[in-house]
């Protein structure tokens, strides 16, 4: 297949890239390369792909319209994995100008090139912070989400309702991953287990939010990878007699699956695995919640599993321990 990946120097999008390459596929990566965290990191990750057969790169914004158009215009793709976007539930309470440029409207663009360029199938990251203010869990998704907390999960929310439009009115092909706490070497550092890490090893103080009364389905970046890889070589196609649901659709060849580990883990215990690891002592300040965060996350990944035959399963010991090796060595600490 020639592959389009987005965020090609992201967290996930490199190791995306990486999988595809060794399987065979041609890629073609595009990535800003913003400075929303620490570009070297995002160029160490470039090298990585630099020079493997089958792989090119592309510097460019999709929030530019022509820019956008004229990468579909130059070359045909048989599948796109859209994964760029402006990320951190944080960031958007202080700009969330960013987010309309990065999550709208450079997501209708490369819905447009899809279309334009008759993509077979197009595949997005979406955000377990959709979920927002839903109380039940595991989240599934066939529940309603109509209640967001951030504006960063409005705006994944609303690119998964765009991209149900395109696929209803153009019959393109679209999945949507709703990603939980992705996590593990060559991470972003704007995640709270890889500055944990900075902080402790510095002797730091943590912020612990909501007395440390916190929950998440943490997920392993290899687990993530593979899901992605098996969803791509599944184009969906419409569901005969579907429920009105957010994951499926009548009308359209169009499905929304959760990657998580489906084993949710408290924030103290996870400060206790990391500081195992690190063989240090964390100190600990507590705060109060933050505005636009959730108490609990955790997958149903019920409907990935029977689509595809995976469910994540890495054990957060063994996924934080490679992580702190990567990051021992990468940083020299």
């Amino acid at each position: 297949m020639r592959v389009l990946v987005t965020g090609a120097a992201g967290f996930i999008g490199h190791e995306l890239c990486r999988r595809l390459l060794a399987e065979g596929e041609e890629v073609t990566g595009v990535d800003s390369l913003n400075d929303y965290y620490d570009v070297s990191l995002k160029r160490a990750r470039l090298e990585r792909l630099n020079g493997a057969r089958g792989f090119r790169f592309e510097r460019l914004d999709l929030a530019e319209r022509a820019t956008a158009a004229a990468l579909f215009a130059g070359e045909r793709f048989d599948a796109v994995v859209h994964l760029a976007a402006q990320a951190g539930v944080r960031h958007s309470l202080v700009d969330p100008l960013a987010y309309v440029d990065a999550n709208l409207a450079g997501f209708a663009h490369v819905l447009e090139g899809c279309r334009r360029g008759r993509v077979g199938h197009f595949v997005f990251a979406s955000s377990s912070s959709v979920y927002g203010a839903n109380h039940r869990t595991p989240f599934s998704e066939h529940d309603a989400v109509d209640h967001p907390v951030s504006f960063y999960a409005a705006t994944k929310r609303a690119d998964e309702l765009m991209a149900h439009v395109y696929a209803h009115l153009h019959a393109l092909p679209v999945t949507g991953l709703r990603f939980f706490t992705v996590y593990g070497p060559w991470g972003r550092p704007d995640m709270a287990y890889f500055s944990f890490t900075a902080k402790i090893l510095a002797g730091a103080p943590l912020q612990i939010f909501n007395g440390g009364e916190m929950e998440r389905d943490f997920t392993y970046i290899d687990d993530i990878v593979e899901g992605v890889a098996r969803v791509v070589r599944k184009p969906p196609a419409p569901e005969t007699g579907a429920r009105s649901s957010p994951a499926t659709s009548a009308t359209a060849p169009f499905r929304i699956y959760n990657i998580g580990n489906n084993r949710p883990v408290k924030l103290m215990r996870f400060i206790e695995v990391l500081e195992g690891c690190l063989g240090k002592k964390a100190v600990l300040e507590m705060r109060p919640m933050q505005p636009g965060d959730v108490v609990r996350t955790c997958a149903d990944v019920r409907d990935l599993e029977r689509a595809v035959g995976f469910r994540p399963h890495t054990p957060l010991e063994t996924g934080l321990a490679r992580f702190v090796e990567w990051y021992r060595a990468y940083y020299r600490v």
